[in-house]
């Protein structure tokens, strides 16, 4: 029986004169601008100041790369043993969502306030624009042949290159895409979020809470399968417990609002 797979990309970046530019770097910057693009749009739509939340993602966003590497860097010490300075090495992989998602939730929660802008509308439009940007930048992972999961003869298993697999499963050759798995999750939880802050007033102002119940469940079954932890505590990856973690505070969110305002949902023409 021959079976189907994906690939392996035959390169992972390509030159302009001296400069190397990595498809990793450019999927992440294209998810992030098109997550920036959606929040911004969203938080004007519901009477907010554009200009505010494009300075507001300015500073999430470096924030939230400097606390997702930073996370990862701390995790994966053996990996930079010798060669410190690729802690700032980037473009070859190794961004810790959640780090990034808690110093970058932080920083919003921090200016927002400061300079007196809407907090539940502007976190309404991070719950669309979060996972979309998560959605295309996972793509990046594809491109570094990084963060798949166990080996599998389905149909759309995922070529690994020898050099990329782990010494548990070194004869094996195809795997789960837990990458392509995790994009196309967030393309509907994206596209979910929008339809329910139209179609379900009720859910205005906790669409954040959406979000971490969708992305934390979906995590937590990933974490499951994911081959790159360094460490688990009762069978589940630190990653895996903090998704348990962020699928019970959105639960919470939603069920705790709910209770507060038992207001009927209107739906909208």
């Amino acid at each position: 029986m021959i079976l189907l797979s994906i690939p392996s990309p035959p390169i992972n970046s390509f030159h302009i004169g001296p400069l190397r530019v990595t498809f990793y770097g450019i999927a992440i910057a294209v998810g992030v601008a098109l997550g920036w693009r959606l929040t911004v749009n969203r938080y004007r739509a519901a009477g907010g100041d554009p200009d505010l939340a494009d300075r507001v993602l300015t500073r999430m966003v470096i924030f939230g790369f400097l606390g997702a590497r930073a996370a990862y860097v701390s995790t994966h010490l053996d990996r930079f043993r010798g060669e410190w300075w690729k802690v700032i090495a980037i473009w070859e992989g190794g961004l810790a969502l959640f780090g990034g998602l808690t110093v970058g939730a932080i920083t919003v929660w921090y200016l927002i306030r400061r300079w007196g802008g809407d907090l539940p509308a502007f976190l309404d439009g991070l719950a669309a624009g979060v996972p979309l940007a998560q959605a295309v930048g996972r793509w990046g992972n594809y491109f570094n042949q990084e963060l798949f999961g166990t080996p599998t003869d389905l149909p759309w298993g995922l070529e690994i290159d020898p050099a990329h697999r782990p010494d548990a499963y070194a004869t094996a050759s195809t795997f789960h895409p837990t990458f392509l798995y995790e994009s196309l999750w967030n393309f509907a939880l994206a596209g979910m979020i929008v339809w329910l802050g139209r179609r379900v007033p009720a859910l205005r102002g906790r669409l954040i809470a959406v979000y971490f119940a969708g992305y934390g469940l979906m995590r937590f079954l990933l974490e499951l399968i994911r081959t790159d932890t360094t460490f688990r505590f009762l069978g589940l990856s630190r990653n895996g417990w903090v998704a348990a973690g962020a699928f019970l505070l959105g639960i919470t969110g939603i069920l705790w609002r709910r209770a507060k305002d038992p207001s009927p949902v209107v739906d909208e023409a």
